[in-house]
């Protein structure tokens, strides 16, 4: 098949559109359900492994913070091979430590989940990009917010299924088939690449007379968006953790709180396709704005109404949605070139997962202090005040146009984007 930027059929724009938008949707389920298919089988591991609850544990936490390490790494892969390239890595990488983690015992598993974790963290990177290469301007919002609610759709599949797969097929069956994702991603890429452009390093060309972005350490829009991504995933992350458990403190039942639960992530999907709409519509600074508003009535409400757990989970879990998705939206808003937009995906990913590894932890911490949830509650209105005041900062200089370059719609991108 031609390179994407080939002039195709009106047919050729349609083939080339539906594979581009499955190769979203699959690698977004990729980035998430690998890892986290282990957690409703964690008992199961622990017992046929002789592992420890903590070992186990560190079949989840691990992809986490080899996002935060390997996020200089991924950039670098990405700027010397090219982001096709990556993409095409990201998938063969993520299959093979998913064979590997059930091959054997404890430490197949933890070095397998090691593999995963640091090729999702190039996908992590490579995504953003790809999504701003391949869609024209006036698209890459709602594909923007078409992968992040993928995300959680994958989230939601694995977490819903890999129980009862276990029951049928046992428990190493039941955590590689989401291989599937990747598998189903990588045969719609190369058929659109083609097995040349797909797996053979080709450094992502700079716009004619581009200057190089410099280091994104040394860029302020770039390192007040980490600390917008840092506040929201340390939010997200600490109150995914442990929401259930603060309802069954409430007095809920197990199965009750896990039920509430949900509805934080299932909303999710609808803030991750709403928020989109709202900032072509109005402002990225309005975006931002609504975010936040909805994330603070979360630790507001549970601390100051918290039998009205059905509104603050709903609005919460539109906003973490939304959160995740406007971040994305800035960061490919940040730069026109790819090798300055990878730079710029790897700082914001790199320090935003970082903390929220230190998320679940850190609730954890203040409620064992102080025996209760307040000072969690408290922790996590904090990160949602630093995402909004860093949010805000940024989206004002993006509409501003100081410093940082909005995404245009050259004549050779793809009609796959519109």
């Amino acid at each position: 098949m031609s390179d994407l930027r080939d002039p195709p059929s009106s047919r050729g724009r349609v083939v080339r559109s539906l594979l581009l938008t499955a190769v979203i949707v699959l690698g977004a389920a990729t980035l998430r359900s690998l890892f986290l298919a282990v957690a409703p089988v964690a008992g199961e591991i622990g017992a046929e492994l002789e592992a420890s609850a903590a070992l186990v544990g560190l079949l989840t936490s691990i992809p986490v913070l080899c996002f935060a390490v390997f996020s200089p790494l991924a950039v670098a892969l990405l700027r010397w091979g090219g982001s096709y390239f990556a993409l095409t890595v990201t998938f063969v990488g993520a299959v093979i430590g998913c064979f590997i983690r059930v091959s054997g015992g404890i430490e197949a598993a933890l070095l397998g989940t090691a593999i995963i974790g640091m090729f999702l963290t190039v996908g992590n990177v490579v995504m953003p990009v790809i999504i701003g290469r391949e869609y024209r301007a006036h698209r890459v919002h709602m594909m923007t917010g078409i992968y992040t609610s993928a995300l959680n759709v994958g989230t939601m599949t694995v977490t819903l299924a890999t129980a009862p797969l276990a029951n049928a097929v046992g428990w190493r069956w039941a955590v590689t088939v989401w291989a599937v994702f990747p598998l189903a991603a990588l045969a719609c890429w190369v058929p659109l690449r083609g097995l040349r452009a797909a797996f053979l390093p080709t450094a992502d060309p700079r716009p004619e007379g581009a200057r190089a972005g410099g280091s994104a350490w040394r860029n302020g829009p770039t390192l007040l968006l980490a600390a917008a991504f840092a506040g929201q995933a340390f939010a997200f992350y600490g109150i995914t953790a442990w929401l259930p458990s603060m309802l069954t403190d409430q007095g809920y039942s197990g199965a009750v709180a896990g039920a509430i639960a949900s509805v934080f992530q299932v909303a999710g999907i609808a803030g991750s396709l709403m928020l989109p709409v709202l900032t072509i519509r109005s402002t990225l600074m309005i975006g931002v704005t609504s975010v936040a508003i909805g994330w603070l009535t979360v630790p507001l409400g549970f601390l100051f109404a918290p039998s009205a757990w059905l509104l603050w989970c709903s609005l919460g879990g539109l906003a973490q949605g939304g959160g995740i998705t406007i971040v994305f939206i800035m960061i490919n808003m940040l730069a026109k070139d790819e090798h300055t937009k990878a730079g710029r995906s790897g700082t914001v990913q790199g320090v935003g997962y970082a903390l929220a590894a230190a998320g679940p932890l850190a609730l954890a911490a203040l409620h064992e202090a102080t025996g209760a949830w307040s000072a969690a509650l408290v922790a996590v209105l904090i990160a949602v005040l630093v995402f909004l005041g860093a949010g805000l900062l940024v989206a004002h200089q993006l509409q501003g146009g100081r410093g940082v370059s909005t995404p245009r719609a050259p004549c050779d991108r793809p009609e796959a984007g519109g």
